[in-house]
């Protein structure tokens, strides 16, 4: 990590910084990066290792500084946590760390999903999904539990705060267009609406998990449940939503 951060002493700065000054932000943010990639490795399996993690946190953390403009009225910090975020996440998507098989099981599941939920006009129960798989509600339940870890970045959004919508327009120079706003902004109804169809408890989860960032260990306290319960209930949150969106919106699904 301090490697990343004296190479980046040698890069040119941007226009009105000079080197020396480039460099201080970047050491007096690191602790930003750490903080970032300690609560999502907490989420991720042991193979994930909490340094590569840091690496690519780094790396987003100087293209904040390089692409920083305070005339949009988005402080450093906050910027540098949606650029932090978005390198460590890419970086997870890039490395394709999921085993092929859990990633097939995914989708057999969604498949399944959207099969009994376009039978019946409504989010279908546990049993419904299971039944239309043809196995017992504990397996499909175990099978919620192997894919858990993959929803990591599938849905992770700014946090809807005050300074969120410049931010979403300003995360980077391609998405200042606004055919790309006007689509960011069809997509987040588009998942408001799906996270509306969805069973209370798993509103919950969500909620708890991705807006207030707590972990599933203390979501399991906030909610009186096991921590294996509370991941499935995740997992069958994600693959709900991503069923609803991907039906509306091509693409997205995995």
């Amino acid at each position: 990590m301090c490697g990343l951060v004296a190479a980046a002493a040698y890069y040119i700065p941007v226009e009105g910084m000079t080197e020396a000054e480039r460099e201080r932000l970047i050491i007096e943010h690191l602790p930003q990066v750490r903080l970032i990639a300690r609560k999502i490795h907490e989420r991720l399996p042991s193979s994930v290792t909490f340094d590569d993690l840091i690496s690519a946190g780094v790396v987003g953390l100087i293209q904040a500084i390089d692409n920083f403009d305070a005339r949009q009225g988005v402080k450093l910090r906050t910027y540098a946590e949606f650029r932090i975020r978005g390198a460590i996440l890419d970086s997870l998507r890039e490395g394709d760390w999921a085993p092929r098989m859990k990633r097939k099981m995914a989708r057999e599941l969604e498949a399944a999903m959207s099969r009994v939920e376009q039978n019946l006009g409504r989010a279908p129960e546990e049993s419904e999904i299971a039944a239309e798989l043809g196995i017992p509600v504990e397996e499909y339940r175990d099978r919620l539990t192997e894919v858990a870890a993959l929803d990591i970045g599938e849905l992770q959004y700014a946090r809807d705060d005050r300074e969120s919508p410049a931010l979403l327009r300003y995360a980077t120079s391609t998405e200042e267009s606004p055919a790309v706003t006007l689509e960011r902004a069809e997509l987040e109804k588009l998942i408001a609406s799906a996270i509306d169809r969805i069973p209370g408890s798993e509103r919950t989860v969500l909620s708890l998990y991705f807006f207030e960032e707590l972990t599933l260990r203390e979501i399991a306290e906030v909610m009186g449940i096991h921590l294996s319960r509370v991941s499935q209930i995740k997992s069958q949150a994600i693959l709900r939503l991503r069923t609803a969106i991907a039906r509306r919106w091509p693409g997205v699904a995995a």
